[in-house]
This record gives structure tokens, C-alpha cells and sequence, in this order.
């Protein structure tokens, strides 16, 4: 996979005061959505992304990277 987080999603949005539970009751990303971050899944969609920019107050290549083939993963 070439597009990665730069960060841990679900802990930047607790940090911002977005626990999972306000995120599920409140209806602001899905479980699906959740599950994708704890697994470091980038296939979101865009609306996913423009809530995330809205939650943490940042641009999309604030959360998002691309990272030639040649290059390590720092999660390895």
C-alpha cells in the first residue's frame, strides 16, 4: 500500500476530544469507518476525509502520505 496515515487516526481524533463513543452516538463516521482506522485502512472516502479535516482541523495531506515503493514502512 502506497497511501498511509501519518498519525494514528482514532488517537488524534480522542486527543481532540472525540472519543469513539461520541463519534458513534453523535453519527459523525461510521463503524465501518472506526475499523478501517484501527487497522490502518486508507480506503476511505472523501466525505470520510472532509469530516476528519473538520474533527482535527487539518488538510487531507495533513493525514495522508504517499510513499514510493522504494522507500521502508515505519510500521515494520
Amino acid at each position: 500500500m502506497n497511501i498511509r496515515y501519518k498519525f494514528d487516526v482514532l488517537s488524534a481524533l480522542k486527543e481532540a476530544g472525540y472519543n469513539t463513543n461520541y463519534i458513534r452516538i453523535n453519527k459523525l463516521l461510521n463503524e465501518n469507518t472506526l475499523q478501517k482506522f484501527r487497522h490502518k485502512q486508507t480506503d476511505i472516502s472523501v466525505k470520510t476525509l472532509e469530516t476528519l479535516c473538520r474533527l482535527l482541523d487539518c488538510q487531507p495531506g495533513d493525514i495522508l502520505e504517499y510513499v514510493p515503493d522504494d522507500e521502508p514502512n515505519k510500521d515494520e
